[in-house]
């Protein structure tokens, strides 16, 4: 089987990377452990902003509406701070809400940090793009992508759902690596290698 290529849109939200103060950690997380988990050829589009809600929602705008992601990713400014307005701004262009995305990833999370329930992580469908708010820390990230597979009871992440999600949103078949992440779909979704 052929693999499709998906386009998924990295969207860092950071005051100070943004304005070159330290060198942003988010995008390079999110590349790296997409690149291992999906076997699928992905085209990359990558923006790097501040905390600002208008740009915010103008950046997913344009990466849902203009450059057709499939799958977009923003990585900071979901907690309660101030400044941190990412999930404002992700509602602020959603189509429909996808509130289990959230709750699974601060319950990966409280597993380590009490403070995790003051987590704001959305995730939301525009049009036929996934729209997910993933933390800030690489380590946070790889951890809600990936889930925690070695504890008891194991935590699911949060990517073992996206590949069928983007599926049934009519976009490309995405085939994971079963070592980094298994993607869960039912049996009548499945397509034969």
């Amino acid at each position: 089987m052929d693999l499709e290529n998906v386009r998924i849109g990295l969207v860092s939200v950071s005051d100070r990377a943004s304005k070159g103060i330290y060198e942003d950690q988010g995008i390079p997380a999110l590349e790296e452990w997409i690149g291992r988990a999906l076997r699928n050829p992905v085209d990359w589009e990558r923006r790097l902003i501040p905390d600002e809600s208008e740009q915010i929602s103008e950046a997913l705008i344009e990466l849902v509406d203009e450059v057709q992601c499939d799958l977009v990713l923003t990585t900071g400014g979901t907690g309660p701070a101030v400044r941190d307005v990412t999930p404002d701004a992700t509602l602020a262009v959603a189509d429909r809400e996808m509130p289990g995305f959230g709750e699974q990833m601060r319950q990966i999370s409280l597993r380590f940090v009490p403070t995790a329930i003051l987590s704001r992580q959305v995730a939301v469908i525009r049009k036929r793009a996934l729209i997910v708010n993933l933390p800030g820390q690489p380590k946070a990230i790889a951890e809600t992508l990936g889930g925690l597979p070695d504890l008891d009871p194991p935590a699911h992440g949060i990517f073992a759902a996206i590949p069928y999600c983007i599926q049934l949103l009519e976009g490309p078949y995405l085939e994971t690596d079963p070592e980094v992440c298994k993607a869960f779909r039912p049996k009548s979704a499945r397509r034969a290698l």
